[in-house]
C-alpha cells in the first residue's frame, strides 16, 4: 500500500525539490559521484520568428524556431578522487571533450522517481570553486556548468499513459503473439 500511496502523492501534490538523484552515465564512479547539492538549468526556450504575409498588414505570423536549451548547473561539495572531477579536468585542462548522458530524477519519500530528465550529450564548459575564507567554517563547493544538446522528460504520466494504453489494447484484443523460450 505504501508504494501506491507514494505514487498517488506525486500525482495529487506538487513534489518537493530537495530529494533528487543525479547519475552521469560514465564508468567507473564512486559513491561521491552521485551526491549533488543542487541542480538547475533544465530549461528550454523556443524562439519565434516574425514572418510577414504578403497583403496582410494587421499582424505578422510568429513561426517557431529551433529549441534552445540552457546550461545545466550542478553544485556539490568538492570531493578528492572523484571520477566526475577527472572528467571535468580532462575537458577544461586537456580539451578532451567526452559528452556524457545524465539522468536527473526527482524522487518521492520512498525514493521512487516521480519525474526523470534524460539529458543528452552533456560536457563541461565551466568549473567554479567556492571561496576559501578563514573566517567561516563552510564546505568547499564546486559548481559544474554543462552544455547539452537536449533533454527528454520521462514522467509518471507517460508511464501510466503507456500502461493504460497497453491494458486497453490487450483488453480489446489488439495485442497478440507468442513468447518462445
Amino acid at each position: 500500500m505504501g508504494l501506491i500511496n507514494g505514487i498517488m502523492d506525486g500525482l495529487i501534490y506538487p513534489p518537493s525539490g530537495f530529494h533528487f538523484l543525479v547519475v552521469i552515465e560514465m564508468f567507473p564512479q564512486t559513491p561521491q559521484d552521485f551526491r549533488f547539492q543542487s541542480v538547475s538549468g533544465l530549461s528550454v526556450d523556443i524562439p519565434t520568428e516574425a514572418v510577414a504575409e504578403g497583403g496582410e498588414n494587421r499582424f505578422k505570423h510568429q513561426m517557431p524556431g529551433v529549441p534552445q536549451y540552457g546550461k545545466l548547473v550542478l553544485k556539490r561539495g568538492m570531493f578528492i578522487g572523484s571520477f566526475i572531477t577527472g572528467w571535468v579536468d580532462d575537458a577544461i585542462q586537456n580539451f578532451k571533450i567526452e559528452p556524457k548522458n545524465i539522468i536527473i530524477s526527482l524522487l518521492n519519500d520512498l525514493h521512487i522517481p516521480l519525474t526523470t530528465w534524460h539529458v543528452f550529450n552533456a560536457y563541461p564548459v565551466k568549473l567554479n570553486i567556492s571561496e576559501f575564507n578563514a573566517e567561516q567554517n563552510s564546505l568547499v563547493i564546486e559548481t559544474l556548468e554543462l552544455s547539452y544538446q537536449y533533454f527528454k522528460i520521462i514522467g509518471l504520466d507517460s508511464v501510466i499513459g503507456g500502461a493504460v494504453g497497453a491494458v486497453t489494447s490487450a483488453v480489446s484484443g489488439q495485442i497478440s503473439g507468442s513468447v518462445n523460450f
